[in-house]
């Protein structure tokens, strides 16, 4: 039997107290270096195996992938963020939350193909048309928004807003940069297309954004105009309009909602309920 002096036992359980403590400090250390190479994912999830205990089941080379997958993740989640807020959408809407129903002209595969987003790779217009408050600007939205979940850079505009700002960057000679920037986004969506007839410049300023964009980035166009009528939108300039449905029409996909407004359903289900309360 091995007899310890009272001086002795009091070293090794100081020895047991102050270890955990050491190990924390160490734990922590490493999660501020994490933090200051800008790993955030690294360090929230090196945060999350200490406190579960899991760094003590786990080999160096198992531990690497899930710091690694964790921090790219988070990267990605981080992107995607970015690139919703950059794209200003009007809506909040995602593929996920999509109504399929072919009766209104919302075809499930046809949706489905379009959030893989190889349109949007191939530089594809999409061209989504419809009576007002049948959706078409929330089902632009939720296509906008899975682009932005691929990694596109995209741009939501309200067609005239868009004219606005190529008026103020035209007096403030910044035009070319401004034309230069939209033709480098990944899917520019022009909503509220043919509320009104297109002046001789709009018209020339809608020509180039659309030859820019032609076959190398792609395009949603949302309007309550049938395709048909879009010629009588830019018949200031005959020439011009030919020009623009010759490359939006032939090779694009298009989604013509019917059906009653949506918003009215909504209003009337909102009021229902508010009566059952």
């Amino acid at each position: 039997m091995i007899e310890l002096s009272a001086s002795s036992l009091g070293n090794r359980v100081k020895q047991h107290i102050h270890q955990p403590t050491q190990n924390n400090k160490q734990m922590d250390e490493i999660s501020n270096a994490l933090r200051s190479l800008k790993m955030p994912g690294m360090a929230h999830y090196w945060t999350t195996m200490q406190e579960t205990r899991q760094h003590d089941s786990l080999s160096l080379k198992d531990g690497l992938q899930l710091l690694i997958q964790a921090e790219q993740d988070s990267r990605t989640t981080s992107r995607n963020s970015r690139l919703v807020k950059k794209a200003r959408f009007r809506y909040q809407a995602s593929i996920s939350e999509v109504i399929y129903d072919g009766k209104r002209g919302v075809d499930k595969q046809k949706v489905l193909n379009l959030a893989t987003c190889d349109y949007v790779r191939k530089g594809v217009s999409v061209l989504i048309t419809g009576a007002a408050g049948t959706g078409k600007s929330w089902l632009g939205t939720a296509l906008g928004h899975q682009a932005c979940m691929n990694g596109h850079k995209v741009a939501y505009y309200n067609l005239y807003r868009l004219f606005e700002e190529i008026a103020l960057a035209r007096i403030s000679s910044t035009l070319h940069r401004f034309f230069a920037k939209l033709a480098q986004t990944d899917l520019l969506i022009l909503d509220d297309f043919g509320m009104k007839v297109l002046d001789g410049q709009q018209l020339l300023d809608f020509m180039e954004i659309i030859e820019d964009r032609h076959g190398q980035k792609a395009t949603i166009i949302v309007s309550q105009l049938p395709v048909a009528n879009w010629y009588d939108v830019m018949k200031g300039n005959t020439t011009a309009a030919d020009a623009i449905l010759d490359r939006l029409v032939h090779t694009s996909v298009r989604f013509e909602l019917k059906g009653a407004s949506m918003r009215q359903k909504s209003n009337i289900k909102s009021t229902e309920t508010h009566r059952n309360d």
